[in-house]
């Protein structure tokens, strides 16, 4: 077996998520979802030759949402009908998030169910919501957002 010493491990570890690629069943829904319930902005995308968005946070494409394609060698097509029971235990995603109040505010202005914790300790505050695919989202703010 060979082990990777610490420096070796440092350079090699996976950093940061970059990107998250969803494949809606409905397109413009979770492009609404995303951009006018979380604040993402619809931005630049290169011709891919399918429909889709690229949407922004804080300048970085972040989300990636995959319109109907075509398959084409290494592409799996899965489809908007396919339920994706074989992504395993896959949980939910998170987002860090300023303003809980103004956050709060635009989910129930849309009718956006959604839960809050502050967690223990830490005093930071926690909201947890579903997309339209019903992908758990975790908004978290820090603890001098705590109410």
């Amino acid at each position: 077996m060979v082990r990777i010493g610490t420096a070796e491990r440092a350079h090699h570890a996976a950093g940061s998520p970059a990107t998250l690629t969803i494949e809606p069943a409905d397109l413009e829904r979770s492009k609404y979802f995303y951009c006018d319930v979380l604040g993402l902005e619809d931005g630049e995308r290169p011709p891919l030759g399918f429909p889709g968005y690229w949407l922004y946070s804080a300048g970085v494409a972040t989300v990636h949402l995959l319109g109907a394609r075509q398959p084409r060698e290494g592409i799996v097509v899965r489809g908007a009908t396919q339920h994706f029971d074989h992504t395993g235990r896959f949980d939910h995603i998170a987002f860090s998030a300023t303003d809980a109040a103004a956050v709060r505010e635009r989910l129930r202005s849309r009718s956006v169910a959604f839960r809050e914790q502050v967690i223990p300790r830490t005093g930071a505050v926690q909201i947890f919501l579903h997309d339209p695919d019903g992908i758990g989202v975790e908004l978290n703010f820090p603890p001098e957002e705590n109410r």
